[in-house]
Parts: C-alpha cells; structure tokens; sequence
C-alpha cells in the first residue's frame, strides 16, 4: 500500500524539503498519495465532484499546515486523517440538507430513479442481471445512509480501502479499539438493515 514502510524515509526527506519552501518536494508527496486520497474521497462521498473538491481542498490544507508536522505519524496517516475529517464535514452536512434525491416524475406522471437509467456497459449484461445489481445496490445505498457518518467513514475505509484498523485509528484521531468499535456498531447495523437478503 502506498505511503507505508519504504517510503516512509523518502517521505521526511520530502516533508522536510517542504518544510523548507522547496515546493517541487512538496508536488513529489501530492504525486505519491494523490490517486489513494481521490479513491478515499470517492469511496467516502460517492460522488466524484465532490471527491475531487476534497482532494484539493486535502492538498491545499496540508500545504498550509505542512509547517506544523511534528512527524508523530507518516504523512500518509496525517494527510488521510485530513480527508478523513473533510469527508465526515461533507456528509454530516449532506445529512442536515439532504441531498436533492434521484428519484423523478416524468411528464406522465410516473416515479422513475436517475440512477437507474445508467445502462450497463459490460459484456454479456442480462436483464435479470441489471435488476439485481440496481436492486442491491438500491438496498446497500440504504443501508449504508443508516449509518452514523463517523460509522460510515470507518465501514468503507476498512472494506473499500482495505485499511488497517490502527491505520484508520489514527486517521480518525482516535484509538484502534474506537475504530473496531465504531466498525462492529457499523456491521451490526447493515446486518439488521440487509438481513432480509439471505
């Protein structure tokens, strides 16, 4: 996984550099973490334009704050405790606002979901396939919004970003028991949600 082990070295000989004023240090770390930051911030948000107004908005906090890097952790575990934290403000502000929904009314007077009028592209795509993929994916999008977005956060860094728990601790600026805590308040809860899919 990036930004672990090896490169942890070349990364404090950057952050110093950067430190320093050397911006083209500072562009190197952007080049090493920014595709696994923009798929935290897809993967956290669901939504790719505001994926990358959170990537940007990640890079440009840690270029401002990069003085006050006191390397207690890797820059890998500071920058996604960022986005982290810029993600959780974006949902809990999508919670109180809820976000304009998908679902439509025609001119004829039938309900019909934006969502579901994205065609399959893929090869040998079945009819029953498509319903059940729109089906589940319907029902897991539910399921997930049932979450706290602080369970959320740990939930998809942990299943989508294949996250460690102490990693996803430390981004969420708190303990590794918190996360498995939060982790298994968040399976419980998708399992009482999707228990009727067995």
């Amino acid at each position: 996984m990036v930004g672990q082990g090896s490169s942890r070295v070349n990364d404090a000989e950057l952050i110093r550099a950067a430190q320093q004023g050397d911006k083209a240090a500072f562009e190197e770390l952007v080049r090493q973490y920014d595709q696994p930051v923009l798929r935290l911030a897809l993967h956290l948000t669901g939504n790719e334009t505001e994926a990358q107004d959170i990537y940007q908005e990640a890079f440009l906090k840690a270029y401002r704050n990069l003085a006050s890097f006191r390397f207690e952790s890797s820059f890998y575990t500071w920058v996604y405790r960022i986005v982290t934290n810029l993600c959780m403000d974006a949902l809990r502000r999508k919670q109180v606002r809820r976000e304009e929904p998908t679902v439509h009314t025609s001119e004829d007077g039938e309900s019909f979901d934006l969502l579901d009028q994205v065609a399959d592209e893929r090869s040998g795509a079945s009819p029953e396939r498509e319903l059940e993929r729109k089906y589940l994916g319907q029902r897991l999008r539910k399921a997930l919004s049932k979450l706290s977005p602080r369970e959320r956060m740990v939930f998809e860094m942990k299943h989508y970003q294949g996250l460690k728990l102490k990693t996803i601790g430390e981004a969420l600026n708190t303990t590794e028991e918190t996360a498995k805590n939060t982790l298994f308040r968040a399976t419980q809860k998708l399992r009482a949600v999707l228990a009727d899919l067995k």
